[in-house]
């Protein structure tokens, strides 16, 4: 599977320490990595490729200096829907109506959602993952009000997580959204002002799993707010995943 990393704090970080061992699991997960990092004003840089992490001259690039921000994302892909290409590696980044930089990375597999379907011709790769932050720009565009837009996405990630497995990260310019489905895939630390986010713990310091089924905001280091307890646990399904990919291989 994919692994996921966010950090959210309320001063910038240097995260060089939690990258290194994030990304040493490349081996594993092959298929490209990316991050996206920001800082006060929200402004996101991006830098991704669709090659292993643990080979990149980028990563060793990064790695060899202080990586300092306010928050981040960062992503090693295994993958599933979607080629192999650099259109297809998360994060994915967008900007609103207003100009606003929205990020999207996602571990995990959107089975069922006919609600996607109409943004394969407005997507740039060929991935779930892409399909799902154009569609949330598209049903929160023009709501200013932040606990409305809160609502509004909450409801979406409900109605998404149904039947499909929704691990999910997600920045509004000045949010966290946090979202898992199936146990045992994304834990949580917090300490100096800070919450760091992980497929797996990265180091020995005081991991606790992420609420299952529900979704949770935060913003400098700590939740704002909590959405909607469902019942839409994903359990992995080989047979299902198996289908998937011959309905994909014949498009």
């Amino acid at each position: 599977m994919c692994e996921l990393l966010a950090v959210s704090s309320e001063k910038r970080k240097d995260v060089k320490h939690l990258l290194k061992t994030f990304f040493s699991h490349g081996d594993q997960n092959p298929d490209g990595w990316g991050l996206a990092t920001w800082d006060d004003n929200g402004e996101v840089l991006l830098v991704k490729e669709p090659i292993n992490a643990s080979r990149s001259e980028i990563v060793s690039d990064i790695l060899k200096s202080k990586c300092v921000c306010r928050g981040l994302f960062a992503h090693i892909r295994k993958a599933t829907i979607g080629h192999v290409e650099y259109l297809n590696t998360h994060p994915f980044e967008k900007k609103d109506a207003d100009g606003t930089n929205w990020v999207l990375a996602h571990n995990g597999t959107i089975f069922e959602s006919s609600e996607l379907d109409s943004y394969f011709r407005l997507q740039e790769g060929t991935t779930d993952s892409e399909r799902i932050l154009l569609y949330l720009l598209d049903k929160v565009e023009g709501i200013e009000d932040e606990k409305k837009r809160f609502d509004k996405i909450d409801e979406i990630v409900v109605r998404l997580s149904d039947k499909n497995k929704l691990n999910l990260l997600l920045f509004d310019g000045t949010n966290v959204y946090v979202h898992k489905n199936e146990e045992n895939t994304l834990y949580q630390k917090s300490e100096d002002g800070n919450t760091i986010f992980s497929t797996r713990p990265l180091d020995d310091g005081n991991w606790i799993p992420v609420p299952m089924n529900q979704l949770q905001v935060y913003r400098d280091g700590r939740m704002i707010y909590s959405g909607t307890v469902h019942d839409h646990t994903y359990v992995f399904d080989e047979e299902h995943m198996r289908m998937l990919y011959l309905a994909y291989s014949e498009l």
